[in-house]
């Protein structure tokens, strides 16, 4: 793996738990900056933090740098960084909810090079500050698509 890495901020919201959410994503690479943001009618916080990760990996041009994900998601940061998604995936993702971003994000992660930071959310981090307002931004736009993974798992699409 090449000494370059890629510093990666991310962040979801949801006005509601479930309801209106969206994420927000900065992609920090060689002093050049990307922001990334969507949102969905009716979804949920860790759905959109978890999806924040799986867009900014798929944002990627190159699978042979290093990523380094900064995340205010303990959902997420623990489940990857403790292992926790390799025993679901065992199971078949049984009683585990959101087996479709999580069997998205394991493609990902066997592509790439990934460390997890959990940061303190709301702390000042320049990074996690943006990506929180590109959320909750998004989150705000009118006439929202449908987040058809969480709509199909709830019955509600």
């Amino acid at each position: 793996m090449a000494n370059t890495h890629v510093t990666i901020y991310t962040d979801g919201a949801a006005r509601g738990n479930p309801g209106p959410g969206g994420y927000g994503v900065v992609l920090l690479y060689k002093g050049h900056r990307k922001e990334i943001s969507a949102g969905y009618r009716r979804t949920t916080n860790n759905r959109m933090e978890l999806l924040a990760v799986i867009v900014a990996l798929e944002a990627l041009t190159r699978n042979d740098i290093r990523v380094k994900i900064y995340s205010d998601s303990k959902y997420v940061v623990d489940a990857v960084s403790k292992g926790w998604i390799w025993e679901w995936e065992r199971k078949g993702f049984k009683k585990k909810k959101n087996p479709d971003l999580w069997m998205r994000y394991i493609r990902l992660h066997r592509q790439f090079e990934i460390e997890f930071v959990w940061v303190k959310g709301h702390a000042n981090i320049p990074g996690n500050e943006r990506c929180d307002e590109l959320a909750v931004q998004a989150s705000m736009q009118p006439d929202l698509p449908a987040d058809t993974g969480y709509e199909e798992e709830n019955g509600t699409i």
